[in-house]
């Protein structure tokens, strides 16, 4: 029940942020669904590659593909304004993070994958749609940058890799723990150390 739940709560959300982004950067209605369907679905995708997962299995997810197209259509007709307020939400990619995350875990734990790899399934089913989406849009990955963004998506693959949370109610609170540091990050201006190189001018 919960992988389910937190399936529907992370492809709305990231075909939310997905469709968005397509918009900011003025791509036509064909690229807007394909951001948003890149987005929602792009992380778990390159997690099955990365875990022996046949890739078909990702095409019958007939559900969750409506979800998303009617997810998508919806933002699309939205008015413009309303659009624009949305563009300064950060809320639904941080729900999109949180809930693949915790998503990605329980699906390499479910497997009997090792701690690292139990981390990074988390990492990449929360990031990798974004990652992705970026990339198309021409975009900085927001990963790759300062903010704190996939250190939430690893802590949440280490608790659930050290069998911290195992019930229901336990796997709910840490995506609400997740998406409430995720935001305050964002909110605060948390960053991550970075070291930057600039050329050295001959004389």
């Amino acid at each position: 029940m919960v992988w389910d739940v937190l399936n529907v709560i992370g492809t709305i959300a990231f075909a939310i942020s997905g469709a968005i982004v397509a918009m900011e950067v003025k791509y036509d209605i064909i690229g807007t669904y394909f951001l948003g369907m890149i987005t929602a679905f792009g992380g778990g995708a390159i997690r099955n590659l990365f875990t022996g997962i046949p890739i078909i299995e990702l095409w019958q997810q007939t559900t969750l593909f409506i979800i998303a197209f009617i997810t998508i259509t919806i933002v699309f007709l939205l008015p413009n304004k309303t659009v624009y307020q949305l563009t300064k939400w950060t809320v639904f990619d941080a729900i999109g993070l949180s809930a693949f995350a915790v998503q990605g875990a329980m699906h390499a734990h479910s497997i009997d994958l090792p701690l690292l790899a139990i981390m990074f399934s988390a990492a990449i089913t929360g990031a990798g749609g974004g990652i992705v989406r970026d990339v198309l849009a021409q975009q900085k990955p927001l990963v790759f940058q300062k903010e704190v963004y996939v250190l939430w998506a690893m802590i949440a693959g280490f608790v659930i890799g050290m069998d911290w949370t195992v019930k229901p109610y336990q796997l709910y609170t840490l995506f609400c723990v997740i998406l409430t540091l995720r935001i305050i990050s964002y909110r605060f201006g948390w960053r991550l150390p970075a070291k930057s190189m600039s050329r050295l001018q001959g004389n």
